[in-house]
């Protein structure tokens, strides 16, 4: 166990719950990262949606990488915290046309259209203004990526992406319409991958894609003929972690990631590759730090109820998520078992049942780890709670 990393006394200090990030983990992620990807080709952006904590996204962006948006709130946030916005990418199946037309006078480099009704608006919105919009067209690939079904996103019966029925269509309709430059496909299949599989049956499928665009005839908004060509290519993100093993692999397995790209995709050499990743940029460098109030005893079981809840950190109760939980106050003690819970008025207010933890003991300060990704994002206000503040390692 590692523990020296946490600065207890510091959280004594703080009151709890709050996020504590460790920006040397978040560092040495994005510098294995960056090895990864020197090829001049291949374009990160990162998912802002995962933490959009003001120091996090500085911290990314110095770093050179580009920001995957969702929401007009969220291109602001990457415009705002030094993301330049020929590297911001925005998709999503609900932008709204003030969000649209936001993001075309900041002239990010693209839109990832999700549909074609959406296509025809972009197109509008832009012409009005005098404007011409970058896309790539999301497609529905129609692969199971083999994650929680509330987090996968690429099967026919997804409410995003274009079916692939549709996409010559769709192909066809970007050149018909004004202040419209097609660039490529985007893909996205879910969240939280560690088997490659998926990610080697969406290439090969790519693979198929491209040559059928690519063999399309399509004709401009003037009547000319013209042939289509994939400069850009968008696989979305998708990349997992190990929460089960925060101490033992703080970092991502990049190189695998990149290498099945590298070896199943056939990217020509005028052709751009963009991976949007988020949770494996942030999701170790973050943590969730919380004080027990009480140790209950039950019939058949002890709890440790903690002062953080489900609106604090919703993930467990919202996809059955596991984060590993170290005692840092006692971490020596002999362990036990407990139901560590919260203290939100709902039953699903828990982070791990039948645990094995160091004893723990009313006022013990307890880390919940791997909690940089979808966590204080996520945290609500429900039954009027404070949000969680946070601090870094370099106590900001």
């Amino acid at each position: 166990m590692i523990t020296g990393t946490f600065p207890i006394d510091q959280f004594r200090q703080t009151d709890t719950p709050f996020y504590f990030y460790d920006m040397t983990v978040l560092r040495d992620t994005l510098s294995t990262l960056q090895a990864e990807t020197s090829d001049p080709r291949y374009h990160v952006h990162y998912a802002i949606k995962a933490c959009a904590t003001d120091t996090i996204l500085r911290t990314i962006s110095e770093a050179g990488i580009g920001a995957d948006c969702v929401s007009g709130g969220e291109v602001k946030a990457a415009i705002e915290a030094g993301f330049p916005a020929n590297k911001i990418v925005f998709a999503g199946v609900a932008k709204s046309d003030k969000e649209i037309v936001y993001a075309l006078e900041q002239g990010i480099f693209c839109f990832n259209v999700e549909s074609m009704e959406e296509l025809e608006v972009i197109s509008l919105l832009a012409s009005e203004r005098g404007k011409t919009a970058r896309v790539c067209l999301r497609v529905n690939p129609n692969i199971d990526a083999h994650t929680h079904d509330k987090i996968t996103t690429g099967l026919s019966e997804n409410k995003f992406g274009i079916p692939m029925r549709f996409l010559p269509e769709a192909v066809q309709l970007c050149y018909r319409l004004p202040a419209i430059e097609f660039l490529g496909l985007h893909f996205h299949i879910g969240s939280q991958i560690t088997d490659m599989t998926p990610f080697v049956q969406l290439a090969h499928r790519i693979n198929e894609l491209v040559k059928v665009v690519e063999a399309l005839s399509c004709t401009d908004e003037e009547g000319n003929s013209v042939t289509p060509t994939v400069t850009h290519i968008n696989v979305g993100g998708g990349l997992g972690i190990l929460y089960e093993h925060p101490n033992h692999f703080p970092i991502p397995n990049f190189k695998a990631y990149f290498d099945t790209w590298r070896k199943h995709l056939q990217l020509r050499p005028d052709q751009h590759f963009h991976c949007e990743l988020g949770r494996s940029i942030v999701a170790q460098c973050g943590n969730l730090i919380t004080r027990v109030l009480y140790v209950k005893k039950g019939e058949n079981k002890q709890f440790a109820i903690v002062d953080a809840g489900m609106n604090d950190l919703i993930r467990p109760a919202m996809y059955g998520a596991f984060h590993r939980v170290e005692n840092i106050t006692h971490p020596d003690n002999e362990e036990q078992l407990y139901d560590i819970v919260g203290p939100v008025c709902e039953s699903s207010d828990v982070f791990v049942e039948n645990y094995h933890i160091a004893a723990i003991q009313r006022g013990d300060i307890l880390v919940m780890r791997s909690a940089g990704a979808y966590g204080e994002t996520m945290a609500s206000q429900y039954n009027l709670r404070r949000l969680p503040g946070h601090i870094t390692s370099d106590f900001s």
